[in-house]
């Protein structure tokens, strides 16, 4: 569902967003935001003409464009959730509730819940059960500002059911307007089929599931979770290893639990991002610091488990490019909350809120090869954006825990938010 209109916003009180077309990394660059007030943009045909002080406007540009009054508020790019698991069944609430009286990983599993749950309940769900609750995760993550969202697979963990997840996230690309990027991550534990051979189940990926995945053209990359006691170096060497050779880009969840030595290695094999990092290493910030793979951090997870947080902060200030994504699924974060992210990361995570919007728009499209094409509102850039219902951006952090887009656009057509009343 590729969104190509024609819209003139005007009245642009402060239009805020970062340049360029690849990760910004450190402190200096990631706060780094071009400010303009009382500024006009131009969409044609879903792709930024204009945007600039309303004075320097060649009104030809508007001709035949569709308009959409800023009333004197903020407009921002579109955001960017680079992470999250969008295609499951079942949810998992009273898990929820058994963790917040204290109970532990194994004893959940040992009731039934954790992964293993959502794996049952996803291999046995249809293209219909699996859908429709996504929709409405989209739904709500569209009034939130979110333009562009990354759908993982990984509850399957075996050929059909993967395949079928995949299915679902591409008939939602053409049922709503968010942008979806698709990544295979059937290498999100080891099945029961498969317990106690690993390394038996990273090779039927490699030979049985990612040609197909492949050939379907299902998948743009491939992640897989690299922790102790899930799959270690060598698996992910090898899984990845062949992903690439295939042409799928690399992902990563790393040195979530236990500091594993995931980002390092991340930073090797040259993936998109290597994800969570709440257990990242000095080492692992220096190495991701001198290469282009992005941080992808996930306070809302964090928060979910009250583990310690990432540490965002010195990961920036060492020269790491940083972005923010929610990783909403039905166990350790059932959350797109992009209000209570920022909240996190300026709040707990000690980023500024300069940081915090880079994060959440061009380092996440980074996170996901997107950066030559959104992130940011520039010239030949997708026309996808956000307005507040606000007069400053400083407001995203200030009043926390708010949603305050008033309305989405995507291609150049509006999306308005109704639940945010116009001040």
């Amino acid at each position: 569902m590729e969104n190509k209109a024609n819209l003139y916003i005007y009245n642009i009180g402060q239009l805020v967003t970062p340049q360029g077309t690849t990760a910004q990394k450190g402190a200096d660059a990631m706060r780094k935001l071009c400010i303009i007030n009382d500024a006009t943009v131009v969409i044609r045909d879903g792709i930024v003409a204009y945007v600039g002080a309303t004075k320097d406007l060649d009104k030809s540009l508007v001709e035949g464009c569709k308009k959409l009054d800023a009333k004197g508020n903020t407009v921002l790019p579109g955001f960017v959730d680079s992470h999250t698991h969008l295609v499951f069944a079942s949810y998992r609430e009273d898990e929820f509730q058994w963790r917040l009286a204290g109970d532990s990983y194994m004893s959940i599993m040992e009731r039934g819940g954790g992964i293993a749950k959502t794996m049952n309940s996803t291999r046995m769900a249809s293209e219909d059960e699996l859908l429709l609750p996504a929709l409405g995760h989209l739904k709500a993550a569209l009034a939130m500002g979110v333009t562009t969202l990354e759908a993982k697979s990984g509850y399957g963990m075996e050929l059909e059911t993967e395949l079928r997840q995949l299915h679902v996230t591409h008939k939602l690309m053409e049922l709503q307007p968010i942008r979806l990027y698709s990544t295979f991550m059937a290498a999100h534990d080891t099945p029961p089929e498969y317990k106690g051979r690993s390394t038996e189940y990273i090779k039927h990926i490699i030979n049985d599931m990612l040609p197909r995945v492949k050939a379907e053209n299902l998948a743009e990359a491939c992640d897989i979770f690299t922790e102790k006691g899930v799959f270690d170096h060598s698996e992910t060497r090898m899984l990845l290893t062949a992903a690439k050779q295939l042409g799928f880009k690399l992902k990563m969840h790393a040195d979530e639990i236990v500091a594993f030595g995931g980002a390092d290695l991340a930073a090797e094999l040259g993936c998109l991002s290597a994800d969570h990092l709440l257990m990242i290493s000095d080492k692992g910030i220096d190495d991701l610091a001198k290469s282009n793979t992005v941080g992808t951090l996930l306070p809302c997870t964090a928060f979910s488990l009250k583990a310690n947080y990432a540490p965002a902060r010195k990961m920036i200030d060492r020269g790491c490019a940083v972005a923010l994504a929610s990783d909403l699924n039905p166990g350790s974060c059932f959350s797109s909350s992009i209000p209570l992210m920022i909240a996190l990361a300026t709040i707990y995570m000690g980023m500024t809120i300069e940081e915090t919007i880079t994060a959440l728009t061009l380092n996440g499209a980074a996170a996901l090869d997107r950066a030559d094409s959104i992130g940011s509102i520039e010239v030949g850039k997708k026309g996808d954006l956000v307005v507040l219902n606000y007069p400053s951006y400083k407001f995203l952090s200030y009043h926390f825990g708010m949603n305050l887009v008033s309305s989405t656009v995507i291609g150049g057509v509006e999306y308005k938010n109704q639940v945010v009343q116009d001040l």
